[in-house]
């Protein structure tokens, strides 16, 4: 089942969407809740997640799976792009890239996943994205390309 009805993406914009996750009013994707991150704010070419590992998520050798830094950051790369839709307009992931840079430990405080648009064109939008850890060193980050579809 979609996050959004077809008819809340015909009447908000991908920002408006995206504040109604942030203020509680709609729910977020369920994978989020199962990963155990949250979208905590969103504007116009920015999406903020934050999100705390812990040890259901941890590889063979005791740190975090790159998987879930990769999801937390394709999250804020994605809604990046989400936040700049215009009423009608859908987004679809056409590449992802992630470098991890420091290893993840369950044990660790809270990350946040920052997101930002670097370019938005009428068919393509590109963002990139930092994980930084509570002493603001970077763990990882990637970039994404999306394709933006017209309303229907």
């Amino acid at each position: 089942m979609a996050i959004f009805s077809d008819e809340m993406i015909d009447r908000l914009t991908g920002l408006e969407q995206l504040e109604t996750i942030v203020d509680g009013s709609h729910p977020g994707p369920s994978m989020a809740t199962s990963l155990c991150f949250h979208l905590v704010a969103a504007t116009y070419g920015k999406a903020t997640f934050e999100g705390q590992p812990d040890a259901r998520f941890m590889n063979p050798l005791g740190t975090v799976h790159g998987g879930w830094a990769a999801t937390i950051l394709d999250s804020a790369l994605g809604c990046a792009v989400h936040s700049t839709l215009q009423k009608g307009e859908r987004y679809a992931t056409l590449e992802l890239k992630v470098n991890l840079t420091r290893a993840l430990l369950p044990d660790m405080p809270p990350f946040r996943a920052i997101g930002t648009i670097v370019h938005r064109g009428r068919q393509v939008a590109t963002s990139d994205a930092q994980l930084l850890g509570a002493d603001d060193k970077v763990y990882a980050h990637g970039t994404t390309t999306c394709l933006i579809a017209p309303p229907a």
